[in-house]
């Protein structure tokens, strides 16, 4: 799941190198933090929050096919 964030991410950020994704496991779901550089937070935020809203949607996706649950936090 961080692979997939990771990749998604680093698509659409004009600084590759600033990409940060961390796993953290909780007794029930992960939480796949990620970190950009403040210039591309808003690529990944996008209008409305439509572009983070996708990447929840496709890790979700992705989480829920391996049997668990997944939640994304941008973090400045």
């Amino acid at each position: 799941m961080r692979d997939l964030v990771e990749y998604v991410a680093k698509a659409l950020v004009d600084d590759v190198d600033a990409v940060n994704v961390t796993e953290v496991a909780a007794a029930r779901t992960t939480v796949i933090e990620l970190r950009v550089a403040q210039g591309d937070l808003g690529k990944i935020i996008g209008k409305q929050g439509r572009t983070a809203r996708a990447i929840r949607t496709i890790l979700n996706a992705n989480a829920t096919e391996m049997g668990k649950r997944a939640a994304l936090e941008i973090v400045e």
